[in-house]
């Protein structure tokens, strides 16, 4: 997984997810202080609270779109750098990861789990 993307998620920010091939496409956010990170496995968690919008999306089509962003980490033209991460998306709602996030955030319902398929640096 890109070191400058795990940099960027050490910083907060909002994550946006876009649901790209919804018609009309859906968008959800969190907060990267929120996520896990699986580099090994190059997956990406999210509490759910709502998301119901790309939840429903995800019965014809799970790609998502994640933006990700921090002006404390150099980019490639200076302060500020800036990610597309591309991905299957799907929700957990049981197992350890799942109890893991709701011990975390009580307030969760389903867990968000990214299957990252590419990884881009757009700034």
């Amino acid at each position: 997984m890109d070191k400058k993307f795990l940099e960027v998620l050490q910083h907060e920010g909002p994550v946006t997810m876009i649901t790209l091939k919804a018609r009309p496409v859906n968008v959800v956010s969190t907060w990267m202080s929120y996520l896990k990170v699986d580099p090994e496995n190059e997956l990406l968690y999210a509490p759910a609270a709502g998301m119901r919008s790309i939840e429903n999306d995800f019965q014809t089509d799970q790609t998502l779109l994640l933006t990700f962003g921090s002006k404390e980490v150099e980019g490639t033209v200076g302060p500020g750098a800036g990610f597309y991460v591309t991905g299957q998306g799907s929700f957990l709602e049981s197992g350890p990861i799942y109890a893991e996030f709701k011990q975390k955030f009580p307030w969760v319902r389903k867990v968000l789990q990214v299957k990252i398929t590419k990884i881009e640096q757009k700034i």
